[in-house]
């Protein structure tokens, strides 16, 4: 469950998920994120949370 940054409210539901590669460290190993889309119902506001990180 997220928590809407702007209100506060917890957000249960999320509207959208994708994976993407992030950026190397510095040994040059990229780390492998999945995100998250939420809308809350409270203030409508649209916000990203990563929801897992994994190095590939």
């Amino acid at each position: 469950m997220a928590k809407c940054p702007k209100c506060g409210a917890d957000v249960p539901k999320m509207k959208k998920s994708w994976k993407m590669a992030g950026r190397p460290d510095k040994q040059g190993k990229r780390m492998q994120l999945e995100i998250g889309l939420y809308e809350c119902p409270k203030c409508h506001a649209s916000f990203r949370e990563v929801l897992s990180k994994k190095k590939i």
